[in-house]
């Protein structure tokens, strides 16, 4: 294969059968159950970056369930976001998630820079309740319940929301195990059309796990919860902020804080 070659089909890996698809990434019935909770802001400190403010000390905890995705096919994800300001404007920082399909592993992970990792969530309608649960391989670490379609929302305020900008980490390591890219992402989700909203009385219940940490985040109060099913974009995102540009410290593996050059090697 030649040099042009390669660049002109370099997309995603591997070179000759990426694991995942270019876009646009289409989800028809989308359902969210989401649980905000009220935790520990020392907690939240600890793992929201700057330039992100935390504005409230509260998590939002989902269950999503993605039953038909272009190019991702049929999966479900859940994980932790956390509302955030940025440059005096709302938003949310996806702290962890994990799913159940490996093209949106990659895909996530490599094109927006998702904190994707392999488990087993699922979301479901048991007789009266909708039910979330999250097991990494075999250990519960995660339960949430909400009373089934209790009361309607209002959809359009619930589009609204969800059409708010979204930030990540991105991290690449180098080959040599140093930072190539850290960068704060930003993206929106797009074309929205909420078909349902509703809200009901809900819970949930964290559990400690050494790789899925997210009961570091403690549940200290349950304030609401909803359950949404819409249809939706997902849009490409852009760099906010670069931590590895000139003049940005970053600690690298072993050393003391140095001032790294982003354009040298």
């Amino acid at each position: 294969m030649k040099h042009e070659t390669v660049r002109a089909s370099a997309f995603a890996m591997p070179l000759t059968s990426p694991a995942f698809p270019p876009g646009p990434y289409r989800f028809i019935n989308r359902e969210y159950f989401i649980i905000q909770y009220r935790t520990d802001p020392e907690a939240l400190r600890r793992i929201v970056p700057a330039p992100l403010e935390i504005t409230e000390p509260v998590v939002n905890y989902e269950f999503i369930r993605m039953p038909d995705s272009t190019g991702f096919g049929d999966y479900t994800e859940s994980g932790q976001v956390v509302p955030v300001s940025f440059q005096g404007k709302a938003g949310s920082f996806v702290h962890q998630m994990f799913l159940n399909d490996h093209p949106p592993i990659a895909g996530g992970r490599e094109l927006w820079g998702f904190p994707k990792k392999l488990a087993q969530p699922k979301l479901e309608v048991e007789t009266d309740t909708l039910v979330g649960t999250l097991n990494y391989g075999s250990v519960r670490i995660a339960t949430g319940t909400m009373g089934y379609k209790h009361r309607a929302l209002d959809a359009a305020a619930e589009a609204k929301k969800l059409a708010a900008p979204n930030f990540l980490l991105k991290i690449i390591p180098h080959v040599d195990g140093t930072p190539r890219i850290c960068e704060l992402v930003r993206f929106h989700l797009e074309d929205i059309t909420v078909k349902g909203a509703w809200t009901g009385p809900a819970a949930l219940d964290l559990y400690s796990h050494a790789l899925a940490p997210v009961a570091e985040l403690p549940v200290l109060q349950v304030l609401s919860a909803k359950h949404i099913v819409a249809d939706l974009t997902l849009g490409l995102g852009t760099v906010v902020h670069d931590y590895l540009a000139p003049g940005e410290i970053v600690r690298r593996r072993g050393s003391s804080e140095t001032l790294v050059d982003a354009n040298a090697g």
